[in-house]
């Protein structure tokens, strides 16, 4: 280790290659998993409720992961980190496709997010450590953003022919075994990036926690990665369950949601420069309460369908892009100083609100309907609006 990054001796496409499975891991380990979700209570003998704790308990592993892994990556290194939440990864999809009831199961689902979570945040530090003021960082993460956009579309049509075809046991070995080849990859040509000066560096989330521009874009960020879990969460009942789909047809229903935010992104850049932070957010909070609203029609005049439940999800999709585009800047525009621990934050406490919100919402309102989707999203788009409103105001104000 030395005071300055080191600089790796790959090309571009090879550390590409080398970083990227991990973070499509952590991803497909949730939407490959989504067409058997209704099949779920009845092979372990369980309720739905305990079904979405398994979802739900994944993306706050996720987002804790952020906090709780990153002090020990600058205090150990990323690659002790990286292998060894790939490693637990691994061992805890194998066990799963194993699992013979509720209890053990939920608990290897946990464990495998601390793995993913774990993996994920080594890999992040390691572009901070390597690609941070390098041109290549850009290329680095805007690909890394569009290879994910396409997991949500690609990973659940992926888990139903797994399913069809092999069983539902095969989904979690076929996350293992791309973990483990991820792992031996990273064995063999992975080494240590951690600047000596990261242990030593100690940063205060207070002066985060203080600013109202950091909850608000904050809570832009959770209403519309909210949406997008809640979505999930509920998808595959009101599809399979409700309207009568096949795995794969749910598969593919849900992946249209996932291309109109491929194709939102594609065009985002141009609508952010036009509308600025601001503009953006508020637009992308105005779709989803437009969004919920055609959610509330059909449910209350129509029956389960692509056109009442998945063309609504396309309204809320281009505003999740909309505000996706826009919160990272906003919430952290002012803490350069602390760019780490306000990251940190910023997807840890999205993190929380997401999943606890989420759950909340599928558990108390059916999850089986629309009306978990139509209502998390029209609250937090409210809150945000006048959240909004309140920053605005005070800005003004101070000039």
């Amino acid at each position: 280790m030395s005071p300055k990054p080191p600089v790796w001796a790959y090309s571009l496409p090879t550390a590409l290659l080398l970083m990227a499975p991990f973070d499509i891991l952590a991803s497909l380990a949730m939407d490959i998993y989504l067409p058997i979700v209704p099949a779920m209570p009845g092979i372990l003998g369980t309720s739905p409720a305990i079904v979405q704790l398994t979802l739900s308990l994944y993306m706050v592993m996720l987002g804790l992961g952020q906090i709780i892994f990153g002090p020990i990556s600058d205090g150990i290194g990323r690659r002790p980190v990286l292998i060894g939440g790939a490693i637990l990864f691994a061992a805890a999809s194998f066990f799963l496709a194993a699992s013979p009831s509720a209890v053990p199961f939920v608990v290897l689902r946990f464990l495998q997010a601390v793995g993913a979570s774990a993996a994920m945040v080594a890999t992040f530090a390691t572009v901070r450590d390597v690609y941070a003021d390098r041109p290549e960082s850009v290329v680095i993460y805007s690909l890394f953003s569009s290879m994910l956009a396409f997991v949500p579309a690609l990973g659940p049509i992926a888990g139903a022919m797994l399913a069809d075809r092999f069983g539902w046991r095969s989904i979690f070995v076929a996350l293992g075994v791309l973990a483990v080849l991820a792992a031996l990859h990273a064995l063999l040509r992975w080494h240590e990036t951690r600047p000596v000066t990261a242990a030593r560096s100690r940063r205060s989330f207070l002066p985060v926690l203080r600013s109202l521009a950091f909850w608000t874009y904050t809570l832009g960020f959770s209403a519309a990665m909210g949406t997008f879990f809640v979505f999930f969460s509920t998808a595959p009942r009101v599809l399979i369950d409700g309207a009568g789909y096949s795995e794969l047809e749910f598969s593919f229903a849900f992946a249209t949601a996932a291309v109109v935010l491929i194709i939102t992104t594609r065009f985002a850049k141009r609508f952010v420069a036009r509308w600025g932070n601001a503009g953006s957010l508020t637009r992308g909070m105005a779709m989803l309460l437009l969004g919920a609203g055609f959610l509330s029609i059909g449910q209350v005049f129509g029956t389960p369908s692509l056109w009442t439940f998945v063309v609504p999800m396309w309204v809320m999709a281009v505003g999740i892009v909309f505000a996706v585009s826009v919160t990272a800047n906003g919430a952290l525009e002012k803490f350069g100083d602390i760019a780490g621990s306000a990251v940190a934050l910023h997807f840890c406490v999205q993190s929380l609100i997401v999943s606890i919100g989420g759950t909340l919402a599928v558990i108390w309102l059916h999850g089986d309907t629309a009306w978990p989707l139509a209502t998390f999203s029209a609250t937090m788009a409210v809150v945000v609006l006048i959240a909004q409103g309140w920053l605005h105001y005070r800005n003004r104000l101070r000039t």
